[in-house]
C-alpha cells in the first residue's frame, strides 16, 4: 500500500514539477521526502483532509452570511418543486 502512495506521489509531483511548485509544497516536499509508516501516512493524510474540510465549511458560512442564507432558506429550497412543467400540460 505505501509503495502505491508513493507511485501516486512520484506522479504527481511529476505532473506539479512541470506546473512549477510553489514555495509551501516545496517546503512539504522537504518535510516528507523520508519513507514513514502507513499509519503514520494515514494520520497525515487524515490532518490534512480535516483542515480542507474546515476551510471549506468556513468559506460555505461565509457565502452563507453575506448572502443571508438561513435554515429557513434551506428547508424552503427543499420542499420546492423543481421540475418543469411539461408542455403537454
Amino acid at each position: 500500500m505505501i509503495e502505491n502512495s508513493l507511485v501516486n506521489l512520484n506522479m504527481a509531483l511529476k505532473e506539479s514539477i512541470s506546473e512549477g511548485l510553489n514555495e509551501q509544497q516545496i517546503m512539504m516536499m522537504r518535510l516528507l521526502k523520508q519513507p514513514m509508516n502507513e499509519d503514520d501516512f494515514l494520520q497525515i493524510r487524515r490532518l490534512a483532509v480535516k483542515l480542507l474540510a474546515k476551510q471549506l465549511d468556513e468559506t460555505v458560512q461565509d457565502w452563507e452570511d453575506q448572502n443571508n442564507i438561513t435554515t429557513d432558506t434551506y428547508e424552503h429550497l427543499a420542499a420546492k418543486h423543481f421540475r418543469s412543467v411539461s408542455k403537454s400540460s
